[in-house]
């Protein structure tokens, strides 16, 4: 049974302009970095994103995540 690590979630009640940077290890340093809103509810490096929240992450990774529906059309 997994059990969740409560230290490393996002709140519910985080205020909506706060931009947290997510670290992809796969991914070089000097990527250029793109902010995507979440449509559906992500795990990233042990980091758990709620639907909505905004997160910093490499373009490679940005372009991976839309093919896939996790970023939200707006």
């Amino acid at each position: 049974m997994t059990t969740k690590n409560l230290a490393k979630t996002t709140e519910p009640g985080a205020p909506a302009a706060e931009i947290k940077t997510a670290h992809v290890t796969s991914i070089g340093v000097r990527t250029p970095m793109e902010t995507i809103t979440l449509s559906h509810h992500l795990n990233i490096e042990g980091t758990a994103y709620l639907p909505g929240s905004k997160v910093r992450v490499p373009s490679d990774y940005a372009r991976r995540l839309r093919r896939q529906g996790y970023v939200a059309r707006t």
